[in-house]
């Protein structure tokens, strides 16, 4: 494409001659002064810049920096020498987990499935709670009462990972002869869910239901905080589209129905694109602590199968291959889903 003077000039009727552009001149000033212009924000702001120091400090430190040592993956495993002066061993540690023969393969392959199942799981019946519990807020007039419950359902997300588990431990642990089975478990003996035999030798020693209490407690300690999103969105919708709906006769289900779920489905989008992208990281210390050997066959999960031979045993390239095959295909998971929202709905996340 040619350009002519006339594109940067115009003619002046008064003066009989063509003189610059004032819309260039200004694109221009602002293209010649660009820089300091930002220097100048980031002066005016500078405090709201200084808040964001800690937040790059931890993606540098514990985001960015790690990724150099996945460069392990790829090199034969020394502890002696720096992962850059280690022997390049290409693919190997991979071609090892996905089409090897041994105990490591079929160990990873379980690790996997469990994995998604777990993630699959929370995904069906722990992301729904959440929008479930702040419909229910909504629908509450009390301030007072709805506070009140939205401290209990908040509560269980502040208690550390270690407590949670000691508390689901104490509810379901083996019997003994001192103190008994927990009380979860004689609920269930007492509602004939499971027999005396089963609650006396203890249900976390018990693969069928690791996946079951795994799941329950996942949606006791997040599904009240992970509200908080929904409820805010919720509470943003304009009363005029309640009180047409109720000119046209609609109750509170019609109204939870056309208006309420219309108006927050953006915002459902955005946060089921973000979950299919942890879809396989799940919090593997809440695993670390509640699995044993007698459930590896429904608890082991990737990281934890990471742990056991990279931090507790000396495999620590295979350890990091199988994270980074985790990674990756979490990343691909977001990618497609933010892909497929964006073409049906014009909702995405980027």
């Amino acid at each position: 494409m040619q350009l002519n003077a006339t594109d940067y000039l115009i003619f002046d009727e008064e003066s009989g001659i063509y003189i610059e552009n004032p819309e260039q001149v200004v694109r221009d000033d602002v293209e010649k002064h660009h820089w300091l212009n930002v220097l100048k924000t980031v002066l005016k702001d500078w405090r709201l810049y200084l808040m964001l120091v800690p937040m790059l400090l931890v993606f540098l430190l514990w985001r960015y920096f790690p990724m150099y040592e996945l460069l392990g993956c790829f090199k034969v495993t020394d502890d002696v020498k720096p992962v850059a002066e280690q022997f390049y061993s290409g693919f190997s540690y991979f071609k090892q987990l996905l089409v090897g023969t041994g105990t490591l393969t079929t160990e990873f392959w379980r690790a996997f499935r469990n994995t998604f199942l777990l993630s699959f799981y929370g995904l069906c019946f722990g992301f729904p709670m959440p929008i479930i519990i702040a419909l229910f807020f909504n629908e509450i007039r009390s301030n007072i009462l709805r506070s009140t419950y939205q401290v209990m359902t908040y509560l269980p997300k502040f208690m550390s990972t270690v407590v949670m588990t000691s508390l689901v431990m104490m509810l379901v642990k083996q019997g003994s002869l001192t103190s008994g089975t927990g009380i979860l478990s004689q609920l269930l003996v007492q509602l004939g869910a499971i027999s005396s035999d089963t609650a006396y030798a203890g249900l976390m020693n018990d693969p069928s239901f690791f996946r079951a209490i795994y799941q329950i407690s996942g949606i006791w300690e997040g599904a009240g905080y992970d509200s908080i999103v929904f409820f805010a969105a919720i509470i943003a919708i304009s009363p005029t589209s309640y009180e047409a709906a109720q000119i046209d006769g609609a109750g509170k289900m019609s109204q939870m129905r056309y208006v309420v779920l219309p108006c927050i489905l953006s915002t459902i989008v955005i946060m089921l694109i973000t979950r299919i992208g942890s879809l396989l990281n799940i919090g593997y210390e809440k695993v670390l602590l509640l699995y044993n050997p007698n459930t590896y066959v429904t608890a082991d999960v990737v990281s934890t199968f990471a742990n056991r031979y990279g931090i507790a045993g000396t495999m620590k390239g295979l350890a990091s291959a199988a994270e980074m095959m985790n990674n990756v295909i979490g990343m691909l998971l977001v990618i497609g889903a933010n892909t497929i929202s964006r073409k049906a709905s014009d909702v995405s996340l980027y």
